[in-house]
């Protein structure tokens, strides 16, 4: 079997997984450098698998191109879906830290590169230089309030305030401006979408087509274009007990 990893120490000092994560754009030029030197890239045909859940922490991930999602299947053979990360993001630390198993599992969206830097290597960097460790620790502290985000609105708000809310959160994310709207540049099977909520797809399906007759959204196959952002934000507030915007 061919070996996917490749030395990244000749990569592009530019790529986005290298330099635009917050914790990555406060280090000194040297020690980005010294990061790059150390670490790997992989290549990921659509739809490969990263890792499994229950697998042993590799080591701490960066994506230069394409997504990879994390997922974790249901006894009923159902899939939560729990986050996308785009290029410039970082993901695995949790596993770098207490040396646990990873606890979903991880998939290319389309052909994917990564930055693969080792558990061992990771763990002799932060000796060599514990300033990262504040780094770490945004890094760690902003995902955990998304995820603490996620519980409220799970626990708190309708399915129709949870659904505009993610709609909002990944067109300002994945958002392409068109003549007819935002488009979430992102395939968005409503599969995806129920798996995101912890939802029925025939549930989403209905909120979706009622938003769209409404004139809020344009549904494509496997895509969501965003035509009235201040309306889906009245609601999401209105839902949400806070002032409308």
């Amino acid at each position: 079997m061919q070996d996917r990893n490749v030395p990244a120490r000749h990569a592009d000092m530019t790529d986005p997984a290298l330099s635009a994560d917050p914790w990555l754009r406060d280090l000194s030029p040297e020690l980005v450098a010294h990061l790059q030197a150390m670490s790997l890239r992989r290549r990921l045909r659509d739809g490969e698998r990263l890792y499994a859940r229950g697998d042993a922490a590799e080591g701490l991930y960066g994506v230069v191109r394409g997504r990879i999602r994390l997922s974790v299947p249901t006894p009923n053979g159902r899939e939560v879906l729990f986050v996308l990360f785009e290029p410039g993001s970082w993901f695995g630390e949790v596993s770098m830290f207490d040396g646990e198993p990873r606890p979903q599992d991880a998939h290319a969206i389309g052909d994917s590169e990564i930055l693969l830097l080792p558990r061992l290597r990771f763990l002799a960097l932060l000796d060599e230089h514990p300033e990262l460790y504040r780094g770490f620790t945004r890094l760690l502290c902003r995902k955990l309030r998304t995820v603490l985000d996620y519980v409220e609105d799970a626990l708190t708000l309708p399915l129709a305030a949870r659904l505009g809310k993610r709609l909002l959160q990944l067109a300002q994310v994945y958002g392409v401006d068109e003549a007819d709207g935002r488009l979430i540049d992102l395939a968005l099977p409503q599969d995806d979408l129920a798996s995101m909520l912890g939802a029925t797809r025939q549930s989403v399906s209905k909120e979706l087509k009622a938003w769209e007759q409404q004139g809020w959204i344009g549904l494509r196959y496997r895509h969501v274009v965003v035509r009235d952002e201040a309306a889906l934000a009245r609601m999401v507030a209105r839902a949400s007990g806070l002032p409308e915007p």
